[in-house]
């Protein structure tokens, strides 16, 4: 696994060493920030995005951002081996000081807190598959104030698996990579 794109381009990820973790494959990862860099998404742009990076694992997709130009990521993942994995691809690729990490369950994220900074305008989350935590990560980040307004949310999960919109978002893309399907959504204004 390596940063596919950006600054960081060809620079490597460390891996899990067990299967409970699910990286974004670099085909995916790399596919998914075409569509981020060549949609057309109203106000939202990569450069200088604030990043909230749900159910994080080894922090692949958040580190690519910032690769590519977003200004600060924040990881949240319960797992102690998946901060410390976060931890370990930050120090490597020399970004801990555009980081922060939150040991949280993204399904019960809570008001967010001043520590976290701003609202976030680009919301990754990529839990585990089949489970419906991505819909429940993301009305608990909206009941919580993490999401800014002009944000674009990246859901991923199984190509099989039937994903609701959660109210107060609107998809505005679908695309399907392989077993994996992004679905991608906005606040509904």
């Amino acid at each position: 696994m390596r940063i596919v794109g950006g600054e960081l381009r060809g620079r490597k990820l460390q891996n899990p060493t067990d299967d409970r973790v699910r990286p974004t494959s670099d085909r995916i990862r790399e596919a998914l920030f075409n569509v981020l860099a060549h949609g057309n998404f109203g106000a939202f742009t990569l450069q200088n995005a604030r990043v909230l990076d749900l159910f994080a694992g080894t922090g692949a997709l958040g580190l690519e951002a910032l690769s590519r130009g977003a200004s600060f990521t924040l990881f949240v993942d319960d797992h102690t081996a998946s901060r410390g994995l976060i931890r370990t691809n930050a120090e490597d690729l020399g970004v801990t000081g555009r980081i922060k990490l939150y040991k949280r369950d993204a399904t019960k994220l809570g008001p967010r807190p001043a520590s976290a900074g701003p609202a976030f305008n680009l919301v990754f989350a990529d839990p585990p598959y089949g489970k419906g935590l991505g819909e429940k990560a993301l009305v608990a980040a909206i009941d919580g104030d993490w999401i800014a307004p002009d944000a674009l949310i990246v859901l991923e999960e199984d190509r099989d698996q039937e994903v609701p919109i959660p109210q107060g978002f609107v998809e505005v893309d679908r695309r399907t990579y392989a077993t994996t399907q992004i679905v991608l959504m906005q606040l509904t204004t």
